[in-house]
């Protein structure tokens, strides 16, 4: 065999390898062209298009949920600077790998001057001293970094790394996205599905779509599955329906982390929805918290805080009725505890609101800042009062105390702040619910009292 055909056989088995992978692998963009999505960094005229375009590229962080396409972004700047692409994935890779990364790219700058772009996924998953490592290469310019994290990068990187880097924020894929995939995997005849005689309901493709949740390969792996499952008819034609398309992607892609970044933003979604009142709302985000296998437990923990912090005293019962519910949730379980949880989650989206119970913020601050003051003489404690009078020989100022329950309206005017503070007030009623009632009841018993 020579040489030629020792070529030959070299491109037959790349393509025989290129053919064995999923259709979501073969499909992934090579160019700025065929990159679909995040129109806000990549479309014509924007940041990181004209970076790319001057071939000037700098350190980035790509931050987005899963699926966004921070990987494919990676690789598609690499192929359009003409620039080598190294790949480490820090949950399984450490300095060591980095040290033999840094190494090549030394060799290649010598050699023919070419970039190294060094690509970190779930750069998060570094700990201080493993990022570190990365500056004074980043320094020198033997690599330039683009680091994926699915994290907060101002909370799970450091800060001199953040400093070297361009932030970068991506966001879920669009329907329309992962539509124009699809139909590009169809008629691709060498990457995608164009070499077969296939034809694909719309309806089929919504539904893959829809139910994908914004990923790509999710979309593409159910496509190609009912592709290749789905017998031909007898004009030899693969016809994929709404059915073939529901068989084939029985699960919705949720995009939740229960420790990530889309928890806490499902969860602020969740209470914002209450707080403004609409059950439509809290019941959508109460459901995709749950479909993302939230703990039942968390969601009943921020209804009871919200029961205190946003209903409160506009109906004090709130919080009897979210902690009868959870207990109610525990010794049921589910899906029977779906009741449960939509009846708290309508009960305070409905309950009149009132914030009064933040005050204990504010006398919070007053305490820390300035230190608890002097009890009052006639509220300190009866049995030390009585010791004092009786061996210093001075009067029991416990004497004085006014018993509340002697006096109508079991209500009499006493000082109970400390002497500096007896003027402050840092409680202001609601006007919702029970608790003007409430106020006016006391106001209305100081009112006789002063007659």
């Amino acid at each position: 065999m020579n040489l030629f055909e020792d070529e030959a056989t070299g491109n037959q088995n790349q393509q025989d390898e290129i053919k064995n992978q999923p259709l979501a692998t073969r499909m992934r963009p090579n160019s700025l062209e065929e990159f679909e999505g995040q129109e806000e960094l990549v479309g014509e005229g924007k940041m990181l298009h004209r970076m790319i375009a001057s071939g000037v590229i700098g350190s980035l962080i790509f931050y987005g949920p899963p699926s966004s396409g921070k990987t494919t972004l990676a690789h598609v700047i690499s192929r359009e600077i003409d620039a080598r692409f190294e790949v480490i994935n820090a949950v399984l890779d450490g300095v060591k790998e980095l040290r033999s990364v840094v190494a090549k790219a030394e060799h290649q700058k010598k050699v023919n001057g070419k970039k190294t772009i060094l690509f970190v996924d779930e750069i998060h998953r570094w700990n201080k001293a493993q990022q570190d490592a990365l500056l004074p290469h980043l320094e020198s310019g033997v690599i330039t970094l683009v680091g994926a994290t699915t994290e907060n990068p101002f909370y799970s990187l450091v800060s001199p790394l953040l400093s070297r880097c361009q932030l970068f924020e991506l966001f879920p894929l669009t329907k329309e996205n992962v539509l124009a995939m699809i139909n590009r995997s169809l008629d691709d005849e060498v990457r995608g599905l164009g070499f077969m005689e296939i034809e694909v309901s719309d309806e089929a493709k919504s539904y893959f779509a829809e139910y994908a949740g914004g990923d790509v390969r999710n979309a593409l792996n159910a496509l190609e599955v009912a592709a290749l499952s789905t017998p031909k008819s007898s004009e030899g034609v693969v016809e994929i329906t709404l059915e073939i398309a529901k068989e084939s992607i029985q699960k919705r892609n949720v995009r939740y982390d229960r420790g990530g970044d889309e928890h806490y933003h499902y969860a602020s979604a969740f209470i914002k929805s209450m707080r403004g009142s609409d059950p439509d709302a809290a019941l959508y985000w109460l459901n995709a918290m749950l479909e993302g296998g939230e703990d039942p437990n968390f969601i009943f923990r921020r209804m009871l805080i919200f029961s205190s912090e946003d209903v409160g005293m506009a109906d004090p019962y709130a919080l009897s009725v979210i902690h009868s519910a959870h207990e109610s949730f525990m010794k049921t379980g589910m899906p029977e505890g779906l009741y449960f949880l939509a009846h708290c989650a309508i009960m305070l989206s409905l309950s009149p609101k009132s914030n009064s119970t933040k005050a204990i913020f504010d006398v919070n601050s007053e305490v820390k800042q300035k230190g608890p003051g002097v009890v009052p003489p006639h509220l300190r404690d009866k049995t030390a009062n009585k010791l004092a009078a009786r061996y210093l020989a001075v009067e029991n100022a416990s004497e004085k105390y006014k018993y509340p329950h002697e006096f109508g309206g079991n209500w009499v005017r006493q000082q109970y702040l400390p002497d500096k503070l007896k003027e402050m007030s840092w409680y202001k009623p609601g006007s919702q619910g029970r608790e003007p009632s409430l106020w006016q009841r006391l106001e209305k018993i100081k009112s006789e009292q002063n007659k």
